[in-house]
């Protein structure tokens, strides 16, 4: 159990240390040659977000959460609240929502279900986590720091089963993968992709999806984080500063890996997989095969957050709260719109063409290019 916090914090003071004073300053911002129109639609607040925020979006709905312990249902399309509640702690882990339920973990290690906004129970986890559980099936499934899986009855709570396998020391403080796929659970066990049978979580299936290398833990680390991106039977993800791939999950097979650092999820659709290293040079490779379709630096150290494509653009919200609109087919600037400051608490969302930004101020944005 020592270990385990150690790491847990080791890995949370690292990523601490990579965005600090040393880094390089922003490349400036280059005039946009052919901007596209754009505006936002709607804003809301939660209380801020210290978290690795996942948005949950059902349908028409965006479910959000803070670190104060308050989850909210917004209508996607005009940000009316449906339902606002609290769950008695801070959120440590969130949101997973499948439309009607609702989960999160809390500081104390409690995971809280709600049903149409009402607290409907709450189970100690057992284990540290900072990834959003999966609601998905009538079942709630939550993946641990230690990489422990476990999963619970959505409607009475009961523990249906544990699985725990032998993992590396060091882990990340970062959200990890966990996912549906058909009649499959998604599971992200260090740079592995899992497989697993939701009823009773036995493997099917493992992929490696990078090779960790190094001298030291600290270099080994290449965890799988979220989000990632599901197009077919491929599902397309980053491994933590070592590779970006893609895995068949219909057979369990490896398609492609490239070997690149960056430590924030992928975006993409059926023509590309994006996404930004290290120093924030963006990269799209071509989904079928891996092969680097474009990359561009006109937005280097900007610390930018993980993309999401939306349309005929790639949208990454950068360390300032301004969101960038790029081409998809040559990763030129199309469009920028501001939010309050802060960094991005989430990757983009969206539903249809309103696309949700949240901030780790706690402010909600919605945006509509045109």
């Amino acid at each position: 159990m020592l270990r385990g916090t150690a790491a847990f914090v080791l890995a949370l003071t690292l990523a601490a240390c990579s965005s600090g004073p040393e880094r390089p300053k922003p490349k400036p911002l280059e005039p946009i040659a052919a901007p596209i129109a754009g505006k936002q639609v709607w804003s809301q607040r939660v209380g801020s977000v210290d978290f690795p925020l996942a948005v949950a979006v059902n349908g028409g709905i965006f479910t959000v959460a803070s670190s104060d312990g308050t989850v909210a249902a917004l209508q996607a399309d005009n940000g009316r609240e449906l339902w606002r509640t609290s769950v008695d702690g801070r959120i440590v882990a969130g949101v997973g929502s499948d439309g009607r339920f609702a989960a999160v973990v809390t500081r104390e290690g409690d995971l809280v279900v709600l049903d149409g906004g009402k607290p409907l129970w709450r189970k100690p986890v057992g284990t540290k986590v900072v990834t959003a559980p999966l609601v998905a099936g009538e079942r709630v499934f939550v993946l641990g720091v230690d990489r422990r899986v476990v999963a619970w009855d959505v409607l009475d709570g009961r523990k249906l089963w544990q699985q725990q396998r032998p993992g590396e020391p060091l882990t990340l403080a970062q959200g990890g993968v966990i996912a549906a796929f058909k009649n499959t659970l998604l599971v992200g066990q260090g740079p592995r992709l899992a497989g697993l049978d939701p009823l009773n979580g036995n493997v099917r299936w493992e992929v490696p999806v990078a090779a960790p290398r190094g001298t030291n833990e600290v270099e080994r680390l290449a965890d799988l984080v979220a989000p990632v991106v599901r197009l077919g039977d491929s599902v397309c993800m980053r491994a933590f500063q070592s590779a970006v791939g893609c895995v068949n999950a219909e057979r369990g097979n490896l398609q492609w890996t490239k070997t690149v650092g960056g430590v924030e999820g992928v975006g993409g659709n059926d023509s590309v997989i994006v996404g930004a290293d290290a120093s924030d040079r963006i990269t799209a490779w071509r989904t079928a095969s891996g092969e680097v379709a474009w990359s561009t630096e006109s937005l280097l150290y900007r610390s930018l957050g993980a993309p999401l494509v939306a349309g005929p653009t790639v949208v990454f919200v950068d360390g300032d709260g301004t969101v960038h609109w790029l081409s998809i087919d040559k990763g030129e600037a199309l469009l920028r719109l501001t939010t309050d400051g802060s960094a991005p608490a989430a990757a983009p969302v969206a539903v249809g063409t309103t696309l949700l930004v949240v901030t780790r101020n706690g402010g909600l944005y919605a945006f509509r290019p045109e």
